[in-house]
């Protein structure tokens, strides 16, 4: 082999050789920078406001019974048309009442007679929201009088919840960042921007009734009410940058 062979031979391994280089210089600092980890720290905030309920949503109704299906049900009918009257006039707006159960069954006598069909029972329920719960007391006197044998629940509530939930929204945004710059001074670092905001539940749950008694001793006395407090709680949870 002559020295221009291997002058030549030479050369082509140091091309291949800076191309090597070449190519694995600049993949060796992107693999560096995409196996770098962000800096960041994710926290819960949650946020609870106490408001006043200022609605109750009722459920009301009359349940018949006779012989025949056909008695029971026209009995039915004339007890719950004079019930939707008395909501009426007590102030109850037609658009916040809505039929919401109505059965016709079959009575069977005890056990262990025989079974066979000795009358008909008929239920017909309505759900009323009163607005004004000062007069919720009196409304549910109305209602027993005019012939309402079935109340089968009340339920508090706020109207118009959006104010009270935005605030407690705010409150969760404020408790999460509080978590936040915590466990950043406790780790020695900075909080930073604001990387994600997400929220986890916002919730304005109806408040039941518990106990509902009337006054013996007077026979016009209302039923006694107690409102209570209801609690909107709201729910974030956010990504922070830290330095």
């Amino acid at each position: 082999m002559n020295i221009r062979a291997i002058a030549l031979g030479s050369g082509l391994v140091i091309v291949a050789a800076l191309a090597a280089a070449a190519l694995i210089g600049p993949r060796s600092s992107m693999s560096a920078s995409d196996t770098a980890l962000p800096r960041i720290v994710s926290v819960s905030g949650l946020g609870e406001v106490k408001s006043r309920p200022d609605m109750a949503t009722i459920s009301t109704g009359v349940v018949s019974e006779a012989v025949s299906a056909k008695d029971a049900l026209a009995k039915n009918n004339a007890a719950m048309a004079a019930v939707i009257a008395a909501l009426k006039n007590a102030g109850v707006s037609e658009d916040d009442i809505q039929t919401s159960g109505f059965s016709v069954s079959p009575k069977y006598p005890p056990y262990p007679a025989p079974q066979r069909v000795v009358g008909y029972t008929v239920s017909n329920q309505v759900t009323a929201q009163v607005k004004t719960l000062k007069n919720l007391g009196p409304i549910l006197d109305t209602l027993v009088q005019s012939g309402s044998n079935q109340i089968s629940g009340i339920t508090f509530g706020i109207d118009e919840p959006k104010k009270v939930l935005d605030e407690a929204r705010k409150k969760a945004v404020a408790d999460a960042r509080a978590k936040a710059e915590l466990y950043a001074e406790a780790a020695g670092a900075s909080l930073g921007r604001v990387v994600q905001i997400s929220e986890s539940s916002a919730i304005t749950p109806p408040m039941p009734m518990m106990r509902m008694a009337a006054q013996a001793e007077a026979a016009d006395a209302s039923v006694p009410i107690a409102a209570g407090q209801q609690t909107v709680s709201a729910s974030v949870s956010i990504t922070y940058e830290i330095q």
